[in-house]
């Protein structure tokens, strides 16, 4: 009834709206243009394309100072982008819809793409912006269009084409915590027929968190990037332009830290009885982490495309081929405490190739078209290794101990199972693991507008989706704790023997492993292969409807599908199960009304948009665990508007609102806490969280921004622009039902020692209590092209975390990524 209500009050606000701007729509500035965007591929008006899109321009960018995608979410409210335990972690969602961290194996819900070439690892858009001329954001699925990946949406980064004069500009930036950004870009006409332009940069910044630990001291968090980008237009005539582009970045940064949101009772032995320094949970906003030694990451990326449109009269044949390559090696202390206790490194390579062809008509009648075909082919190789550290015996020993009440050692339990002496949990064991997945797709698609009226278009979009996904691995334990048989487990009791294995195995149980057998007893390594193929198809299709109330005042309806192709889980495989998950659909209805009108715009949008077999990804403790929701929802609306009441004052507003949850979630990974206390019952695997509210989506979402232009006279302006972003509380873990069980964190009084068992359920889960951020600037405009301007983001310095985690070998205790402090800079900028 709730969400019912909802969605008819949406409605009931759009018509509204409706006739309030159709008066000041009647009295339109038509002098004022409208704005030009490409999300269907084609150049339409953003009054009359029929779809919930965002835009941002490259003055906005520059005023705000939005140098990377990260921070083009406090523009955009549907868009929440995050980064996690390294830079290519990076997770998009639009409209609480997303997926793809941590995992090589998913890609995004979300697609990136970059002058019209998919980028299917989130790492390869984190370079410092280039010079842009616009960001697109489309909202929902996208699927008859954009190949594959956007089922929850799309972000289209346009950037500026080279021009047939010579130009130019160089950037400085300096900030707080030593940082220096610098930029330089220059533009020439290298013929009548040929422009080239080059543009690069380099970004430096110590981090804001400080490690504490001693011997591996230093800040995290840091930025050390630069990159490369040539750009080439090639126009002999009017009919025909060729763009070629180049890009090279490499990051190689100390990142990322977190920080103990609850230090249960196994970090409070790390603490008190190993006497290793772990952060403090009261205390997780200091800037203080601790690690035994700085992680580091390693990014490079590299990509050429060609970009090839012709008018051939009736129509316009494009053509964009591209080529990428990525590697990422990481090295981090996963544990993200004082003690040495688990270890992980990774190498990724992806390598990609993409064709696409489109075929769009030019003539100006009531009948337009679009017909398309997309091909991808993607390899992708992981080699990563998860390691047992100097302290993890003696860590394990304190646990099984007390977990026993006494009566179990590590060198009890060796002798018990016969076992060499010291075997158990020693130094530098674990499970490595080698994948290489091919990944091959392609799509034909085709849309079609039809004017019934001057008034009235209706548009019909399908497309026909085929993935196949191809993988072998090879996985190999040296963990001799997990290569003892369960039943041989099973010797201590139930309770003990569940508890053990869900928490401080590495490696999956053998005989559920595909490729491998093994007998009791195993002392030694064991390695084994996996092998399998993934494929799928999916025809999907939209059907709008958009009505002219006036030239400046549109409604639309829209109905429309999408698909993502199946996954494979290529992370660490703690527990047995499935390795892959079955392909996402999704269905969306909208309804919304776009105005212009004298000095501005405003755009409003309700919807109900719904996603079945969602890629859910959680963390749980040791590695992600791929599986599928059953069915999850989301209504909402959503509102943005620009309005200029005199000249130089620009006002802004941007709105979502999002109801979502689990309409149906029945084996959900319980990846926060057990449902029961760990000393007396199996720990639970799954459980069943139908009608609960998904983690990490606030209800509300907000950005309100104002821009003062003052003519100061002799070729000289002024500008200052405020901008104030609000978030709604949310939760961090899941909010189930209150028929069901809470999954919340332990409580716990920390003793000295510390007994496992002193823990108790806290009442309410792991929360964000709201988000406030103001972000303002204030600069000089000068002749000869030269401007400053001073900036600060986070001027409150408002810190919330990102993300919640369960600890890595830590039951019941929680971590978390805090979000960036405030940081604040001068900006100087000369064109030529």
């Amino acid at each position: 009834m709730k969400k019912s209500t909802l969605f008819s009050a949406s409605t009931l606000a759009i018509i509204a709206f409706g006739f309030a701007a159709g008066s000041a729509a009647q009295a339109a500035d038509t002098a004022n243009p409208d704005i030009i965007v490409t999300a269907t591929k084609r150049d339409q008006s953003l009054l009359s394309v029929p779809i919930s899109v965002s835009v941002t321009s490259a003055e906005t960018l520059q005023k705000a100072q939005v140098t990377d995608v990260l921070d083009l979410q406090s523009l955009v409210p549907s868009l929440k982008i995050t980064q996690y335990q390294n830079p290519g972690q990076t997770d998009f969602n639009i409209r609480g819809f997303g997926n793809g961290k941590g995992n090589v194996g998913i890609e995004s819900s979300v697609g990136v793409f970059v002058d019209g070439v998919y980028r299917s690892r989130s790492a390869s858009t984190l370079a410092d912006l280039p010079e842009i001329e616009r960001i697109e954001v489309l909202r929902g699925p996208q699927s008859t269009l954009f190949g594959k990946n956007v089922s929850a949406g799309a972000i289209s980064i346009v950037t500026k084409k080279p021009q047939f004069k010579w130009g130019g500009y160089g950037e400085v930036t300096l900030s707080n915590y030593g940082g220096i950004l610098a930029k330089a870009m220059v533009n020439a006409p290298v013929s009548s027929t040929v422009a080239v332009r080059l543009s690069g940069s380099v970004d430096q910044r110590d981090g804001y968190f400080s490690n504490t630990v001693a011997g591996a001291s230093g800040t995290v968090n840091n930025r050390n990037r630069y990159q490369l980008r040539g750009d080439i237009l090639w126009q002999p005539t009017s009919d025909f332009s060729l763009r070629i582009i180049g890009d090279y970045n490499n990051i190689n940064e100390v990142c990322c830290g977190a920080v103990s949101i609850f230090n249960g009772p196994t970090t409070n032995i790390i603490q008190f009885v190993l006497n290793k320094p772990v952060t403090n949970g009261n205390t997780r906003f200091s800037n203080n982490v601790t690690a035994n030694f700085l992680p580091s990451t390693r990014l490079v990326g590299q990509g050429i495309s060609a970009e090839a449109d012709w008018n051939i009269g009736f129509a316009k044949l494009t053509s964009i081929t591209a080529l990428r390559n990525q590697t990422n090696d990481v090295r981090q202390d996963v544990d993200f405490t004082g003690a040495d206790i688990a270890n992980q490194t990774s190498s990724d390579t992806y390598k990609s190739f993409s064709q696409e062809l489109r075929l769009a008509s030019t003539g100006k009648g009531p009948l337009s078209w679009l017909l398309g075909a997309y091909y991808a082919q993607e390899t992708d190789s992981t080699n990563r290794a998860l390691n047992f550290g100097t302290d993890t015996r003696s860590y394990v020993n304190v646990l099984f101990n007390q977990l026993s009440s006494g009566a179990l050692s590590l060198p009890g339990l060796e002798g018990l199972f016969s076992r060499p002496s010291g075997s158990l949990f020693a130094s530098g064991q674990g499970v490595s693991e080698y994948w290489h997945m091919k990944d091959e797709s392609y799509s034909i698609f085709g849309q079609v507008d039809y004017k019934i009226t001057p008034q009235l278009t209706l548009t019909g979009g399908a497309a026909y989706l085929n993935d196949k996904k191809t993988v072998d691995a090879t996985i190999s334990s040296s963990d001799v704790f997990s290569l003892i048989p369960a039943a041989t487990l099973a010797n201590l009791g139930p309770s003990t023997a569940a508890l053990l294995k869900n928490n401080f195995q590495l490696f999956p149980i053998p005989t559920n492993f595909p490729g491998g057998t093994y007998a009791a007893p195993i002392v030694g390594p064991y390695t084994g292969t996996h092998s399998g193929v993934l494929s799928g198809d999916k025809f999907v299709y939209n059907v709008r409807a958009s009505y002219a109330i006036t030239p400046r005042l549109n409604i639309y309806a829209s109905y429309g599908t999408g698909w993502k192709a199946g996954a494979y889980d290529l992370s660490y495989y703690s527990t047995p199960g499935a390795r892959s998950a079955n392909p996402e659909s999704v269905t969306v209805y909208e309804a919304g009304l776009k105005a212009r009108f004298k000095g501005g715009y405003a755009n409003i949008a309700g919807f109900i948009q719904t996603i079945s077999n969602f890629q859910q990804n959680p963390f749980i403790g040791t590695g992600y665990r791929l599986i599928n929701a059953g069915k999850q929802s989301v209504r909402g609306v959503e509102f943005d508007a620009v309005y200029a009441p005199v000249k130089q004052l620009t006002l802004g507003l941007n709105a979502t609102y999002l109801d979502p949850k689990y309409d149906s979630f029945t084996n959900a990974i319980c990846q926060d806490v057990p449902t029961t206390n760990p000393c007396t019952t199996v720990v639970q695997q799954f459980h069943d969280i139908s009608g609960a509210v998904p983690s990490g989506i606030p209800s509300w979402t907000v950005t309100a921004s104002a821009l003062y232009i003052q003519e100061l006279g002799g070729g000289y302006k002024g500008f200052i622009r405020g901008e104030y972003d609000y978030q709604s509380s949310y939760q961090l873990t899941e909010v189930v039902p209150s028929s069901t069980a809470q999954l919340n964190p332990y409580t716990c009084t920390p003793t000295t020692p510390a007994p496992l068992c002193v823990a108790s359920f806290g009442s309410t889960p792991l929360g964000v209590a709201g988000v406030s951020t103001i972000n303002a600037s204030i600069g000089i405009e000068a002749p000869y092209k030269l401007s400053v301007t001073a900036w600060v983001r986070n001027l409150t310095n408002d810190r919330y975390l990102l993300q919640a985690f369960p600890g890595v070998f830590q039951p019941g205790s929680f971590s978390g990524y805090p979000n960036p402090p405030r940081t604040w800079g001068v900006t100087i900028h000369k064109g030529f």
